[in-house]
């Protein structure tokens, strides 16, 4: 992709408003945090307090709105007492312009080394250093400064409070996330019906399974619905795979696919009726269409085989569902000492240990993170210097533009900075006509920053150049709460976001950390998370009676992180202005359609696991023997760009087949796996300029990808 189609993607992107389900109750709760601040600092008639104060409340408000599972009130006490200790040093050190760019570099590092914990540590981070450039322009002394502090985590306490007291929709993100993912499963089985390969993306049922985690406190009090439904989610997806894939599951054609279809089409009607009742509290409606289709026919068409396994795997885990969602939503299921029925979350304290790993695994002049932190700690201090040399006030809004818009990949970085400079303009327009024209006072500049806020609150979802807008028309009534003129806010507050929009987009210009290069690596990572998944299942058909479901729940889980990671990666790499090096785009799309297939393949087989007692394979533990030392091979030569050859592992396949007479599940899974495997080292093994190809056209599948129309086909989203 070249800059100019890379620019303008972003551009477009960034002025994109999406259309979101809006939630006034929590807006309305945020605001009102905000306006109990100002008016106390009001009412102690001290306009430079409430502005500090303000910021506070304002800061700890956004954070708790982000996605994220943990209880909001520990966000918004967290993220103030973070706003107060930078605020206090900003205040300490903003009388030396040297000391005070030691700091601004040295918490900016920080704050951006933040995102290797997460997007709402690292939002976290950005709020703070905003903060310190803020508040450290209201003249104080340090005893001042200590009542600044304190007002801003004052602020924070206050929305603490709010969210406690006035509680909206108690566990409605666990819900929201466990309805979401069983929705995305009943959508899967529709698009099942028609295509018996239909892509899947997991990511649902990641949300759902983080949002599981609850502390032993909270599996006491949390509602009887949240308790079974995603684990039998879980265990529905690889059912609904099995039973529509027409080689391991029921024929293409004929009878048995027309009960296949009806038995999915049933189950989609389930788990939407799941899905509803548990997003909203409510018992489950059922339509008898869908249970007669779920009754076992005593005519008819019938299935049979592993298809018929799987049938009947699938209407008992419907059963389960609706069994567990009926429930009595007030009721609470007692926590015996010991039970292990649910995800422990880590307490406060415990999630140190875990973020210091995460700073450390991102310490390495590779990292992405590393490499943010340190453009937006120089493009602060740069920043900053210039506001202070330009002849305008409130110099300190260049580096506060620049760090708001900075995020660790391109895309995000310029599309945010296109957002934030027309969503000002359109801000600092609307409040200082307003203040031009109505000339308001202190309170009802006041009330109107309080407004904003709310709209801020409301509309935050729906884009970055709205959010931006909100924020500098709230700036510009905040300031004239301060006492600043409304004219030259207006002026300076465009100039400066411009200039601090330069250096932001300059800034990743001349200091890239760009995705295209790291493609490899994380294509590596990939098959070998698949490859162990595939071995834990192998190696269970190969020796039965050593069971080993936690290894094989790890594998399943440590595949889906690695894809997770790989189609964000890959998703970056697209809108950067980069050419490839080594991996193109086709053929990136191409490996990971294959490997998507290989999680699809060895999900499916997962399926029909043998019992304890049942005979080891000898075809399965030589298959597994040699698939483990292929993919160590195979695993290196993706990441220095060798030639992957999987012909070892096909000979072991037929070697198998010839010898196996009763092709088993585990048999035809094998064969569908090296297929993919073979389509993984056809797509790295394409030279560029034919991968590239023309622009639109799609990476051709090879000849038995058509052939099979099964399991083995490419397929874009089906792993996990």
């Amino acid at each position: 992709m070249t800059w100019s189609r890379a620019l303008k993607d972003a551009a477009r992107s960034g002025l994109t408003i999406e259309r979101t389900k809006l939630t006034p109750l929590i807006a309305i709760r945020g605001s009102v945090g905000v306006a109990l601040v100002i008016g106390l600092c009001l009412w102690r008639g001290d306009p430079t307090l409430a502005v500090s104060s303000a910021f506070g409340a304002f800061s700890s408000g956004i954070v708790t709105f982000q996605r994220s599972m943990r209880p909001r009130p520990v966000l918004a006490l967290a993220v103030a007492g973070a706003l107060a200790v930078s605020t206090f040093l900003g205040y300490l050190a903003a009388a030396h312009l040297l000391a005070f760019m030691l700091l601004l570099a040295g918490w900016t590092f920080l704050a951006g080394m933040a995102w290797a914990i997460g997007p709402v540590a690292g939002l976290a981070g950005t709020q703070t250093v905003a903060i310190m450039l803020v508040t450290v322009t209201l003249p104080t002394s340090v005893l001042g400064a200590l009542q600044h502090a304190a007002l801003i985590f004052f602020g924070g306490l206050v929305q603490a409070t709010l969210i406690v007291v006035f509680p909206v929709r108690p566990w409605g993100v666990q819900r929201d996330a466990l309805a979401d993912a069983l929705a995305a499963e009943a959508d899967y089985a529709r698009r099942l019906r028609q295509d018996p390969v239909a892509p899947f993306d997991p990511a649902p049922l990641m949300d759902a399974r983080i949002a599981s985690a609850v502390t032993p406190r909270q599996a006491r009090r949390r509602p009887v619905q949240l308790h079974g439904p995603r684990g039998l989610a879980e265990r529905v997806r690889p059912v609904l795979a099995s039973l529509a894939d027409p080689v391991v599951g029921a024929p293409l054609e004929g009878p048995e696919r027309d009960r296949a279809r009806d038995l999915l089409g049933a189950a989609a009607t389930v788990l939407d009726a799941v899905a509803h009742a548990v997003r909203h509290a409510r018992p489950v409606r059922l339509p008898p269409e869908a249970m007669a289709v779920l009754e076992v026919p005593a005519t008819g068409p019938m299935l049979h085989g592993a298809a018929r396994r799987s049938a009947y795997r699938l209407i008992s885990l419907l059963a389960d569902a609706v069994e567990l969602t009926d429930e009595p939503v007030e009721a609470t299921r007692p926590t015996t000492e010991g039970e292990r029925g649910h995800l422990l979350r880590p307490s406060v304290p415990r999630l140190v240990p875990v973020a210091l790993r995460a700073l450390h695994r991102e310490a390495r002049w590779s990292s992405h993170v590393l490499r943010h932190a340190l453009r937006v700690a120089a493009v602060a201090v740069a920043g900053y210097l210039l506001g202070t040399v330009l002849p305008f006030g409130h110099g300190y809004w260049a580096p506060l533009a620049s760090v708001m818009v900075m995020r660790p990949d391109f895309a995000q970085t310029y599309s945010r900075g296109v957002a934030r400079f027309i969503g000002t303009l359109v801000g600092v327009g609307v409040a200082g006509g307003l203040m031009a024209l109505a000339h308001p006072g202190l309170y009802v500049s006041a009330a109107l920053a309080v407004v904003c806020v709310a709209l801020m609150y409301l509309l935050m979802r729906t884009g970055f150049s709205v959010t931006s807008a909100c924020v500098a028309a709230y700036v510009v009534f905040l300031l004239g709460i301060a006492g600043a003129g409304w004219q030259q806010t207006v002026q300076e507050r465009v100039v400066l976001t411009l200039v601090g929009g330069l250096l932001a987009m300059l800034s990743y210009a001349l200091f890239p950390a760009w995705e295209t290069p790291r493609l490899r690596d994380g294509l590596a990572d990939w098959l070998a998370a698949n490859g162990h998944y595939a071995l834990a299942v192998f190696d269970l058909y190969a020796t039965p009676a050593e069971r080993r479901p936690r290894q094989i729940r790890d594998a399943l889980l440590d595949s889906r992180a690695a894809r997770a990671a790989w189609e964000e990666s890959e998703a970056r790499a697209e809108k950067e202005p980069v050419r490839h090096r080594g991996l193109s785009r086709a053929s990136a799309k191409a490996a990971g359609a294959a490997l998507a297939t290989m999680g699809r393949v060895t999900m499916i087989l997962e399926v029909h696991l043998p019992e304890r007692d049942a005979d080891a394979s000898p075809g399965a533990t030589a298959f597994a023997f040699e698939l483990r030392a292929s993919l160590e091979e195979a695993t290196e030569a993706v990441r220095e760009r060798g030639a992957v050859n999987w012909s070892e592992l096909r000979a072991v396949w037929e070697r198998w087949d010839a010898e196996d007479e009763s092709r088993g599940v585990a048999l035809r899974a094998a064969d569908l796996l090296v297929d993919a495997l073979d389509d993984l080292a056809e797509a790295l093994s394409r030279e560029p300029a034919e991968a590239d190809g023309a622009p639109g056209d799609e990476a051709p599948g090879t000849a038995h990808d058509t052939a099979r129309g099964g399991a083995g086909g490419t397929e874009r989203n089906g792993g996990g």
